[in-house]
């Protein structure tokens, strides 16, 4: 089958490492493509990383949040459920820098 992707290479049986947020969920097979390297997997293979993730308890913890103004500056809120993954509290000591295109935020 060809790449719907890339339509240039062949799909093949393989196994991919899937992670999320930084978390090594395991390995999975899939159907990856020889030129580019997309992978796709089948609803039962999805079903069980989303399975993984909700073990690991990271599923759902990407969130859209707002940027407001405090003072002259902008601040972020974290959500609930990302600080209490985090162990943060008010007052924890944070490094903030520019990455390509995101916003690093370390607790520190």
């Amino acid at each position: 089958m060809k790449c719907p992707i890339c339509e240039k290479g062949a799909l093949k049986k393989g196994k991919i490492r899937e992670a999320m947020f930084g978390v090594d969920l395991g390995e999975f097979p899939a159907e990856v493509c020889i030129k580019c390297g997309e992978s796709f997997t089948d609803e039962e293979t999805t079903r069980k990383i989303e399975e993984a993730a909700k073990k690991k308890g990271i599923w759902g913890l990407g969130m859209k949040t707002k940027i407001m103004k405090s003072g002259n500056s902008l601040a972020v809120r974290i959500p609930k459920k990302i600080a209490d993954r985090l162990n943060l509290k008010q007052g924890t000591e944070a490094f903030i820098h520019p990455q390509d295109n995101k916003l690093i935020v370390e607790a520190q």
